[in-house]
C-alpha cells in the first residue's frame, strides 16, 4: 500500500494565467518535488455542463463523471477560488453543484488557498466554507490560508517565483497531505 497522499487540484477561474490558476499550477509543481505527496490540476471546469437535477442521475454528463471520479481518486482537495460580485464565480458554483448530489466529497480533507489582495475574497471563501458543509468536506482549517499574490512574484514560467510564496504554499500542501478523512 503506499502511502503517497493525492490533492486535487481545483480553480474556479476559467482565465488562461489567473493569479488562482498559478498558485494552484505552483503547488502542482511543489509537490511534484516533494516525497510521498502527488498533485493533479483538474482541467474541466468549462466543460461542465449547466447544473440540472434532472440530469445529475445515472448515467451522468461525461464531464461530471470524470470531475466525480478525479474527487474520488484524490486524498484531498485544494482549492483557488476568484472572487465575483461578492461571491463564487458562477462556474465554480456549478461545479460544487455537481458535488452535492454525489458522496465523493463527503469526509474529504479539502482546504483553500485565497490568494485575492488584502481585503477581497471573502465572500467567496464565505460561500465556499457553506457549499463544503452541504457535500460534507472535513474543511481543514489550519491549510485555509490568505496567501495574496502580486503579479511581480511570478517568474517568466508562469510559476510563483517569490521563495516566501512558495514556502507558505508548501506548507498549505503539508497540513492538507496530514489530515486524513474524518472516521
Amino acid at each position: 500500500m503506499s502511502n503517497e497522499r493525492h490533492i486535487l487540484l481545483l480553480t474556479g477561474s476559467l482565465r488562461a494565467g489567473s493569479s488562482n490558476e498559478t498558485v494552484l499550477r505552483t503547488a502542482a509543481a511543489l509537490a511534484a518535488g516533494a516525497a510521498g505527496l502527488r498533485a493533479t490540476y483538474y482541467e474541466g471546469l468549462a466543460a461542465l455542463p449547466h447544473f440540472n437535477p434532472d440530469h445529475d442521475t445515472d448515467p451522468l454528463p461525461e464531464a461530471v463523471a470524470a470531475l466525480r471520479a478525479a474527487i474520488e481518486a484524490a486524498d484531498a482537495l485544494l482549492i483557488c477560488t476568484p472572487e465575483y460580485a461578492g461571491t463564487l464565480p458562477g462556474s465554480f458554483k456549478n461545479l460544487l453543484d455537481w458535488t452535492v448530489g454525489g458522496v465523493e466529497i463527503s469526509d474529504k480533507p479539502a482546504a483553500w488557498i485565497n490568494c485575492a489582495a488584502p481585503g477581497r475574497g471573502e465572500g467567496a471563501v464565505a460561500t465556499l466554507r457553506t457549499v463544503l458543509g452541504y457535500t460534507g468536506a472535513a474543511v481543514v482549517d489550519e491549510a485555509c490560508v490568505r496567501i495574496p499574490l502580486d503579479r511581480g512574484a511570478v517568474g517568466a514560467d508562469g510559476l510563483v517565483a517569490d521563495p516566501l510564496v512558495r514556502e507558505r504554499i508548501a506548507e498549505v500542501l503539508a497540513r492538507l497531505a496530514a489530515a486524513r478523512p474524518a472516521a
